[in-house]
């Protein structure tokens, strides 16, 4: 659903900017909270995991697909705030390196999501598990409802900014059924990626799951006929929290094989948005983008004639990128709660 130059107007764009920066910023302090030296590499990998994973485009309708947005599975794993981070980070690689979301319109792609996804997944996440048995199962299904519907609020979101700033003439109700129609299928594999993710992860390292943590209910004992908490067993002195070291190697292997390999298979019809935007006439004046001379644009390397090797190349570079200024900017901010600390 990235948004290209020309969609909405200039007003409205830098409105969203002014909007997504001021989430960004709020979002920095907020991750001070929920970064350490464990997570801030997570947070990193996260990000680069939501870029490999965005260019596998899946069908979900004759001559159209769809891709992960991120900002549940984001949310989930490493917190809302991180979360808003993590797309803030892809969005930004995905637009100076590889011509996709528009420049100016880099304020409507944070904001649409990265933002709103981030705010109805994690605030729907929450509220299910406070009514859900307190399980690691319930954190699953959870994440699968949160993720189904943080994809049409996410297309409602634009389809409002486009009733404010549209450059075209396109009645919103029209642009309203068909964008929340189709995404609401989109949402469907969003929703079936983040739940398998979110279950991979607390399958092997449930203590690295934002959403996770203090889910386990207390053991409970029967005396004289009534059930009361059991004391918690103490922890071995010598058993430290173990090294996300290889959940973190498994999961760079995987984004990168997804990038450079499994995402020449993607889907080759045009996503919601762009599907939309063409069937209604709402992108009568889109503009070129101003990256569009990269020579990453377009998810391939110039200059490599074979499709497959030029799009593997583009993807892998895409992902350690991504991994390297999103780890990199997670590190500053994890440094700074350190200094806060020692303060």
């Amino acid at each position: 659903m990235h948004v290209p130059d020309g969609f909405i107007n200039a007003p409205v764009s830098v409105a969203a900017g002014v909007v997504a920066a001021g989430a960004v910023a709020v979002s920095l302090r907020g991750a001070r909270r929920e970064l350490d030296e464990r997570t801030a590499p997570l947070a990193g990998l996260v990000a680069a995991f939501i870029f490999a994973v965005q260019m596998l485009n899946f069908p979900v309708a004759a001559g159209t697909s769809g891709h992960l947005l991120g900002g549940a599975l984001a949310a989930i794993l490493v917190g809302p705030w991180t979360g808003v981070l993590c797309i803030a980070v892809v969005l930004l690689m995905q637009g100076i390196l590889f011509a996709d979301g528009g420049i100016t319109a880099l304020g409507v792609n944070i904001t649409v999501m990265g933002v709103v996804t981030v705010v109805v997944a994690y605030a729907l996440f929450r509220g299910l598990v406070l009514l859900l048995p307190r399980t690691r199962a319930s954190v699953t299904a959870a994440s699968f409802v949160a993720a189904l519907v943080s994809v049409p609020a996410s297309a409602a979101a634009f389809t409002l900014l486009y009733a404010i700033g549209g450059t075209t003439a396109v009645p919103v109700g029209k642009v309203l059924t068909a964008m929340v129609g189709v995404h609401t299928l989109i949402g469907i594999g969003e929703a079936v990626i983040t739940m398998l993710t979110v279950g991979a992860v607390i399958a092997v390292r449930p203590d690295l799951v934002y959403g996770a943590r203090g889910l386990t209910a207390p053991l409970k004992l029967r005396v004289g006929g009534e059930l009361v908490d059991a004391a918690p067993a103490a922890a071995p002195a010598a058993a430290p929290a173990g090294s996300p070291k290889k959940l973190w190697i498994g999961g760079l292997v995987t984004a990168l094989v997804l990038a450079g390999f499994v995402s020449f298979y993607a889907s080759a019809s045009p996503d919601g948005l762009e599907k939309v935007a063409a069937d209604k006439g709402f992108d009568a004046k889109v503009e070129d983008h101003a990256a569009a001379d990269s020579p990453l644009a377009d998810y391939g390397v110039k200059g490599i004639e074979t499709a497959r090797l030029s799009g593997g190349l583009a993807g892998t570079i895409g992902v350690g990128a991504t991994l390297a200024v999103g780890t990199g900017a997670f590190w500053v901010v994890r440094r700074r709660r350190s200094a806060a600390l020692e303060g």
